[in-house]
């Protein structure tokens, strides 16, 4: 709210775009997180930014099946590709149990909830909604949500006073989601949601290196082949995209 003031923007929207935003804020900072939080319990955060990176593949299926248009054949090679990809990297995990299918599941839909939620922001901003006063509403939606879901499982609210927890706080809030958000929706409206969310491909890459350095992630074979595909589909379905 305070940087839609500073930024001049506006907080009156209509009832109706309320209620957008409502759902936009479900899908973009409320239900996503969730579905990853839990997911994470066991898996690395590598695997996770492999998962997360097929949401460009997610938002061009899904603006084909509600144009009703057939998706190009790059763009049905490219889903294979993915799909593919993450069942490779996953391969290994599967000798774990069902707890690892369990987070994969959850992961995926995520992934699934925050694509539409890239397709509507796409919608509102081709209604002449502006992302920061559209943003402002969703995060300020999204936290009323999550904190009933927080007290709902019993969870406690707890602000620890050191120089590490403040600082991580501000970050987060400010600029990897007030600040990151904005720029991301932007880039939808300017370019449209399937490009926009072809950035989220080199995620697993910088993650997966993260990852065998902070988790102790092994790389075999399969993981390997694995994002090549990953990486090649994605690649595959970026230039399948007609610019806006």
């Amino acid at each position: 709210m305070t940087f839609t003031a500073l930024s001049g923007g506006t907080l009156r929207l209509p009832l109706a775009i309320h209620l957008r935003v409502a759902i936009l804020s479900l899908f973009l900072f409320c239900a996503n997180f969730t579905l990853f939080y839990y997911g994470a319990f066991n898996l690395s955060s590598g695997l996770l930014a492999v998962v997360f990176s097929t949401a460009s593949l997610m938002v061009l299926t899904i603006k084909s099946a509600i144009d009703r248009e057939w998706p190009q054949l790059q763009l049905m090679i490219a889903v294979v590709f993915g799909i593919l990809g993450v069942g490779l990297i996953f391969l290994p995990e599967l000798e774990n149990g069902h707890a690892p299918l369990i987070s994969l599941a959850l992961c995926f839909g995520g992934t699934l909830i925050f694509s539409l939620g890239n397709i509507l922001s796409g919608r509102l901003q081709s209604k002449n909604i502006s992302v920061i006063s559209a943003n402002s509403w969703g995060m300020l939606y999204g936290s009323a949500f999550l904190a009933m879901i927080s007290l709902m499982r019993g969870h406690s609210f707890i602000i620890e006073p050191t120089w590490k927890y403040l600082g991580g706080l501000a970050w987060l809030s400010t600029i990897s989601s007030v600040i990151a958000f904005t720029c991301y929706l932007t880039l939808i409206g300017r370019i449209g949601p399937g490009r926009a969310s072809y950035i989220t491909v080199i995620f697993p890459v910088l993650a997966l290196l993260i990852s065998q350095r902070a988790e102790a992630f092994e790389w075999t074979i399969f993981a390997i082949f694995g994002l090549i595909l990953v990486i090649a589909g994605n690649t595959l379905m970026a230039r399948s995209v007609p610019r806006q």
